[in-house]
């Protein structure tokens, strides 16, 4: 006699219908954001000698730039949908381009300190917190464009 004879799994909702696009883009953006701070993570918990308090400010601005970059839409961009406020979709675009300098600083940062003091021959910090660190923002900059661009506006108009 088997007693799980009579179960069924459900059938998971987010997966039904035609369009799985946004779904997939918005767990592979979580899943890149997510391994981003992990290595950071792990190396400030196993080195935290090597790992000044000072560099995570390089995840900070990373994660505002994803928080940037993705609080305007396509429309807003090309100006479809956002025509009030007193710059209308010239500000959507400037606050597009300031959101992905504040990514592209972030990650600069990150592998000039990757090399500047981990990677050099004077160093004696251990590699892998630069590693992680540069890791930690290129995660986070990938994860952001995947959300940003991976997804499909077209289920809200």
């Amino acid at each position: 006699m088997n007693c799980c004879e009579n179960l069924s799994m459900p059938n998971c909702v987010w997966f039904e219908g035609g369009e799985k696009r946004n779904i997939i883009a918005s767990i592979v953006a979580g899943l890149l954001f997510f391994a981003g701070w992990w290595f950071i993570i792990d190396a400030a918990s196993v080195y935290k000698a090597d790992l000044p308090n000072a560099v995570h400010v390089c995840g900070v601005m990373a994660t505002l730039s994803l928080i940037m970059v993705n609080s305007v839409s396509n429309a807003q961009v090309r100006g479809e949908t956002y025509t009030g406020g007193c710059m209308g979709p010239r500000g959507a675009r400037l606050w597009l381009f300031l959101g992905f300098v504040v990514g592209f600083a972030s990650l600069i940062a990150s592998c000039w300190i990757l090399f500047a003091d981990y990677v050099n021959a004077k160093s004696t910090k251990n590699t892998w917190a630069g590693v992680s660190l540069f890791l930690q923002n290129a995660f986070i900059f990938a994860g952001s464009l995947v959300y940003k661009f991976g997804r499909t506006e077209d289920l809200w108009n």
